[in-house]
């Protein structure tokens, strides 16, 4: 039988012992927690920041897979960490109109911010309801996104807990793929005919893209640079108009958007256009062939070759 003396020894060994591996992975625990945060307002760019931070930081995507990033609203949990962020990164140029109070409002209390498109060398929109405004959809021009890029990665630098080195080169990296995917995206729209380089699509979306590779914007369905204006039965008259003029092949289309009024374009012009959905605004689930904005990128000119090519 174990003495009283070595019992309690024994018993008071296993105690701390465990005690000591409950504090072990406690302290595991409070390592991850104490992960710098960064919050991404859109999947965009919530992509992005994860590819430049890596494993560095924890990366919370506000924006769900095949959402409008016009339109999403977040919850109050979600908001709540927008305010204990370390960073947060947005679109901005008036894109994110259901949250943009709530980044104003993140900022007001100390939270670091970095507008992307304000990095990315914006342009305006030139037709439409919002003639004259910033078009904030830069994302379709690869080389506007290395800008962005740019911006970001100096402003993840500043966080304490990230690795400068480790994340320069996941810059560097990235960078280097965004410039693949520009020489590619060249490639493939240098065999579309000049004369069928016209663009419509469901609103306007497209203006970084038309610039970047010599593409004409014909019109859009919803006459604005937002998915929450609506058409005027004039609005889709006109465009019929035009495009039964100019012979548009197809009308493009946001995945996260209906195609009720599309269709009914196509019907007005009493051509033979075909729909073509795009996924311009948002990217798709995981293991999809949007699921990544490079990825997006390559099925969206892809499906604009084919569409322009008919």
């Amino acid at each position: 039988m174990t003495p009283p003396r070595r019992l309690v020894a024994t018993l008071l060994a296993a105690v701390i012992g465990t005690l000591l591996g409950t504090v072990a992975l406690t302290g595991c625990g409070i390592a991850h927690d104490d992960q710098p945060q960064v919050v991404a307002t859109t999947n965009i760019l919530g992509d992005v920041v994860g590819r430049l931070v890596g494993d560095q930081a924890t990366v919370t995507t506000l924006m769900k897979p095949n959402a409008d990033p016009h339109s999403f609203a977040v919850s109050a949990r979600e908001a709540g960490a927008m305010r204990n962020a370390d960073l947060i990164v947005y679109n901005g140029l008036g894109l994110e109109e259901g949250i943009e109070h709530h980044v104003r409002a993140a900022h007001d209390d100390g939270v670091p911010i970095v507008e992307a498109g304000g990095a990315a060398r914006p342009i305006t929109f030139r037709t439409g309801e919002t003639s004259g405004a910033a078009d904030p959809h830069f994302w379709t021009d690869p080389t506007r996104m290395r800008d962005a890029v740019r911006a970001v990665s100096h402003r993840l630098a500043e966080i304490d807990g990230v690795d400068r080195a480790r994340l320069s080169a996941n810059t560097e990296a990235y960078l280097s793929e965004l410039n693949d995917l520009d020489e590619w995206m060249r490639g493939l729209f240098a065999a579309i005919p000049q004369d069928r380089r016209k663009l419509v699509t469901n609103h306007h979306v497209f203006g970084y893209l038309a610039d970047r590779y010599g593409f004409e914007v014909i019109g859009a369905v919803v006459p604005s640079g937002t998915t929450l204006a609506s058409p005027s039965s004039s609005d889709l008259a006109s465009l019929a108009t035009a495009i039964r003029t100019t012979a548009v092949s197809a009308i493009f289309v946001d995945t996260s958007q209906p195609d009720r009024l599309a269709k009914a374009l196509a019907a007005e012009t009493r051509t033979a256009v075909a729909i073509v959905p795009l996924y311009s605004e948002s990217l798709d689930e995981r293991g999809t062939e949007a699921d990544s904005y490079i990825a997006m990128m390559r099925t969206n000119a892809s499906r604009i070759s084919s569409g322009l090519s008919r």
